[in-house]
């Protein structure tokens, strides 16, 4: 792996490839605060705007893996163009929306492929080909934490551009936001294609690395995992705020809430990917995991207060996003880097999967009980069978080890 020679060339594409997530992820962690003034607007119940963004979550979950295989074989910049474009274009339909069908249209279909063509499997996988198996871990929670400026960035802008130009001309600010993905994009037309694996064993076709790992019970389990964490961020993304409004706190507050979860992620990947080169990344998730549904759990029956939510926020913040450089990282170090973006995108459609249940169940969940109680509960439950998920998973590179790999005995 050529490490020295392209340690410029890796500054250079790891903060681009940072800015980009940025963008993608921080527009996305906003959709929440549209809830309310989009709803009263369209006179919608909260299950309509809910099963948009659920779609938007499925939409991103399908792409993820097409997104990849066609990083990794012409080059991310390519992906990262027609994902801008699709982005901005969503969000402009979004912004004119006068009933379901647009919304599941702009914010559902389009943003979906867009971020999916500008999300992690295309630009981690990018980044991913630039550093020594030695150093991945911290270069990818680096890539990571980067990316989460935007989510403590964003939220408090978003609220002053509701406040100022209403939620339509907030979202056409947005769009201009995910334009600036084309010109970063650029960044990319240089760097690394898919490379050999030096293992003979290793598939030199896409489809056969696909049917390697996917009978491998490690990347079952990874998926699976994913998909607990995909619910968790999703639920409390589009229906925190909501939560907050309904037991009397302000639409401030909820911005601040997902401000504090950026901040504290920028924290959470740079520190596990710091760990994840130092010690086992399915110990490191499987304590992860069980942390979370321990602070979901306390938060379910804090009072409500703005203080207690605050806390919430920095405590999930450090947990939020640290999966992504420990599972990315797993699936480079068992399965190698050659086909990374299109086997990260493929466990992605799990998280993806959990996302779109936990943005429609909550809305189907409150327009049916009149509460988000029952779903707090489901996502303590999942937090601890994802915890025991990662326990089995053993940490020996597929190729040129044996293939009785990826799992405890």
């Amino acid at each position: 792996m050529r490490t020295a020679s392209l340690s410029g060339r890796f500054i250079f594409v790891a903060g681009c490839a940072a800015i980009i997530i940025t963008l993608s992820r921080g527009i996305r962690q906003v959709f929440g605060l549209f809830l309310y003034p989009i709803s009263v607007d369209l006179s919608l119940d909260r299950g309509s705007f809910g099963f948009a963004l659920a779609l938007q979550s499925i939409v991103i979950g399908l792409c993820e893996p097409l997104t990849g295989a066609l990083a990794d074989k012409f080059g991310a910049a390519r992906v990262l163009i027609i994902g801008s474009l699709a982005y901005g274009g969503g969000l402009s339909v979004m912004a004119q929306a006068s009933g379901p069908f647009d919304l599941n249209l702009g914010a559902g279909l389009m943003v979906g492929f867009g971020a999916s063509a500008a999300g992690f499997a295309v630009v981690l996988g990018a980044v991913g080909r630039l550093v020594s198996p030695e150093r991945r871990g911290i270069a990818l929670g680096l890539t990571t934490a980067g990316g989460s400026i935007g989510q403590f960035v964003l939220p408090p802008l978003t609220q002053l551009w509701i406040s100022s130009y209403g939620w339509s001309g907030a979202l056409l600010v947005l769009a201009l936001l995910a334009a600036l993905v084309l010109p970063l994009a650029l960044a990319f037309s240089k760097a690394p294609a898919a490379v050999e694996l030096p293992s003979e064993e290793a598939p030199t076709v896409l489809s056969s690395a696909v049917r390697e790992a996917v009978s491998q019970r490690a990347y079952q389990l990874l998926s699976v995992g994913f998909f607990v964490c995909g619910f968790h961020v999703s639920f409390i993304a589009v229906h925190l705020p909501a939560y907050l409004g309904d037991v009397g706190l302000s639409p401030p507050t909820a911005a601040r809430a997902l401000a504090l979860i950026g901040f504290f992620n920028i924290i959470g990947t740079t520190l596990f990917g710091f760990l994840a080169d130092r010690f086992s990344r399915t110990r490191l998730l499987a304590g992860l995991y069980f942390m979370r549904a321990v602070v979901i759990f306390l938060f379910m029956f804090a009072p409500a207060s703005e203080a207690a939510v605050l806390i919430f926020a920095a405590a999930m913040g450090l947990l939020w996003l640290a999966t992504v450089p420990l599972t990315s990282g797993l699936v480079a170090h068992i399965f190698g880097v050659r086909y990374m973006a299109t086997l990260f995108g493929i466990v992605y459609l799990s998280h993806q999967a959990g996302a779109f249940f936990g943005a429609w169940l909550g809305g189907i969940a409150f327009d049916f009980f009149g509460s988000y109680q029952p779903i707090w509960g489901v996502a303590v439950l999942l937090g601890l069978l994802s915890a025991l998920c990662h326990l089995p998973i053993r940490e020996t590179p597929l190729y040129g080890q044996s293939k009785d790999v990826g799992t405890q005995p």
